[in-house]
């Protein structure tokens, strides 16, 4: 295998995979084979798919998990609206279309009232990953010095309560790949 050789002759000493879309569950393969050391995978207060088996798997394995899309392409911000646009060209036109970005906003706008005080949204997000044993890091886009301040604010705040957590829990959103999720 192609993998085990570059381990060998030292040019690889790590390798990681990277899960596209809502669909953990390919790569538990590259799991379960020894392919990976870490798993790049959608995770975040909506998709928490991953726990169901990509998890278990990946801390039976000792597998890193990486989580990414933590602020749901920046639903979990709080700061989209129904007029949000972006440049020319930017993937997201082509994401949020009417469909997604009208359920995406109502998903997100029940989470409004559970923000703790003295968080942002975002800030809520990453504190519900970083809640999880299983994941070993969370990879945020950062754009603007502000955004990499809160993002490390809210790694150092500490574990959410419980109750909260829980709460949290309870917005799971399950979908399904579609053309605009591609």
């Amino acid at each position: 295998r192609a993998v085990e050789k570059l381990r060998a002759s030292g040019k690889a000493e790590a390798v990681g995979v990277s899960v596209n879309r809502w669909e953990p569950a390919n790569g538990i393969r590259a799991v379960l084979e020894g392919v990976a050391d870490a798993v790049q995978v959608i995770y975040n207060i909506f998709d928490q798919n991953p726990e169901d088996a990509l998890f278990p798997i990946c801390r039976m394995k000792h597998v890193a998990v990486i989580a990414r899309v933590p602020f749901d392409e920046g639903t979990l911000t709080g700061t989209l609206t129904i007029n949000s646009t972006w440049p020319k060209g930017d993937w997201r036109n082509t994401y949020f279309v009417p469909e997604n970005l009208k359920s995406s906003l109502a998903h997100a706008e029940a989470l409004k009232p559970l923000v703790p005080a003295g968080n942002s949204m975002a800030q809520m997000a990453l504190r519900f990953i970083l809640n999880n044993p299983d994941v070993s890091t969370v990879i945020p886009g950062m754009r603007k010095r502000p955004n990499v301040e809160a993002n490390i604010a809210a790694s150092t705040q500490g574990p959410l309560p419980a109750a909260l957590h829980k709460q949290l829990r309870t917005h799971r959103w399950d979908r399904n790949p579609t053309s605009w999720s591609q």
